[in-house]
């Protein structure tokens, strides 16, 4: 006789009560195996893909994609091999690997937890998945919403063909893919299909639950157009209020001639040990901040107001700001202080492609404490940045662009950018500011400054 599990949304990082369902990847009455991806779900931090915790055959789906469900609902019901009644249960073992503890002295990098222990005498065990789980105590979480009621299957978004842009395309739209005929390879849907639903008369309707209630995202044609905040987005936009209005931002500017910079970029290219790495001028920058950071060491710090204490950290977890679908996320290299320039590369490359991607792990996206956002990338020469919540300093890095310039007092055309360095003035002082923001000018004006200061 089989019997009936149902899988429980685990919590995925520290203290996060609640995730939205993005995509299932099984429908009802398929066969899954112990570890197989199941369903994609995104927390305010970022996008995590679970696994079947049993070998056996999906009865239902007990939450649709788009919804958001709090940590410890029910999510799928999983008929397995075996006598018993129905029962809801944890996954007694899942295939997700462990978010990267840290290796910083400190204790960076805050993203593992310790999987719950069972009590001795228990006949079944209450385990979360390795690698993440909520520490027994160490969360406060506001009340329960009351659990909806599983419904009748329904078609998830999962089982329509579509790419992951045109799904959140749709998203944004409030358009269900269910309703559309794909014009794709396969029958898939595309981007062209989604405007042209969105492009409509009649207003097309894509659901959003939230709790007990289902929460509607209607587009009319010209008229407007509600997006709802969730996950990454709505974490985001926390964050930065919280910053902007606790942290009092002082934002200094400093003009830079980078030709020699950019002379020496071409130069490393051509270098064997560089032979498969994607150099840009953000790994100079990147190194220059580092040095400057050990030159000055409070920048790299944190405000503690209940300790009332400066808190100085002497290792760099570098963090650098990425714009994806889902929002800004800002993933950081743990120890990049440490790391010789070839790997500084390869890991600001591995991380910024992680970030796009959606895979940045929640030890990712922890634990940072000074952050590089380009906003060169855009096109934009300058801006004044907001602090990650937790650190003391970010540095903006504005385009690469000729611009007349003065040398030796003759006027020429030279390669320059702008830096922006916004500042906690509790911590940081214009003295202090200035000194960082001009030592980074001067290394990325003359790179062999880096090798005398580094």
């Amino acid at each position: 006789m089989a019997e009936r599990k149902e899988f429980k949304l685990p919590d995925v990082g520290e203290g996060l009560t609640e995730a939205d369902i993005v995509a299932w990847h099984v429908k009802p009455g398929d066969q899954v195996e112990d570890g197989q991806i199941i369903v994609e779900i995104e927390t305010a931090k970022a996008v995590v893909e679970l696994p079947s915790p049993w070998d056996g055959t999906v009865a239902r789906l007990l939450a649709e994609a788009g919804q958001t469900v709090d940590v410890g609902v029910p999510i799928i019901a999983i008929e397995v091999a075996g006598a018993g009644p129905e029962t809801t249960d944890s996954p007694e073992r899942a295939a997700v690997p462990a978010p990267a503890t840290a290796e910083s002295p400190g204790g960076a990098g805050h993203g593992g937890a310790t999987p719950l222990a069972p009590p001795a005498e228990a006949p079944q065990r209450q385990a979360v998945l390795v690698g993440y789980g909520v520490k027994a105590s160490s969360t406060t979480r506001r009340a329960r919403r009351a659990a909806p009621q599983p419904a009748e299957p329904v078609a998830p978004a999962g089982r329509v063909l579509a790419k992951p842009p045109v799904r959140k395309l749709a998203k944004d739209l409030g358009i269900s893919l269910a309703g559309l005929t794909g014009s794709g390879p396969d029958g898939s849907i595309t981007r062209d299909d989604v405007q042209r639903a969105a492009a409509t008369d009649t207003p097309v309707r894509s659901g959003y639950s939230e709790g007990n209630g289902a929460r509607t995202a209607t587009v009319v044609p010209g008229g407007e157009e509600r997006i709802p905040v969730r996950g990454v987005r709505k974490h985001m936009a926390a964050a930065m209020v919280s910053s902007a209005f606790t942290a009092p931002h002082v934002t200094e500017f400093l003009q830079v001639d980078v030709t020699e910079t950019v002379t020496a970029l071409r130069r490393v290219r051509d270098l064997p040990e560089f032979a498969d790495l994607r150099v840009s001028p953000l790994l100079f920058v990147a190194r220059a901040l580092l040095i400057a950071v050990a030159r000055h060491p409070l920048v790299n710090s944190s405000w503690d107001a209940a300790a009332e204490e400066i808190v100085v950290r002497h290792y760099v977890n570098l963090g650098i700001a990425v714009a994806t679908e889902r929002g800004l996320i800002v993933p950081n290299i743990k120890n990049a202080d440490s790391l010789p320039l070839p790997e500084l590369a390869r890991s600001l490359h591995e991380l910024a492609e992680t970030g796009r991607a959606g895979k940045a792990t929640p030890a990712d996206l922890t634990g940072g404490t000074i952050t590089i956002t380009n906003v060169g990338v855009f096109g934009v020469d300058a801006g004044t940045p907001i602090l990650t919540p937790g650190e003391t300093a970010i540095l903006a890095f504005g385009q690469v662009k000729d611009t007349p310039w003065v040398v030796d007092g003759q006027l020429a055309v030279r390669q320059a950018c702008t830096l922006s360095l916004s500042f906690d003035h509790r911590v940081v002082d214009g003295q202090l500011g200035s000194a960082v923001l001009r030592d980074v000018g001067s290394m990325l004006t003359d790179p062999v400054r880096m090798l005398a200061w580094g």
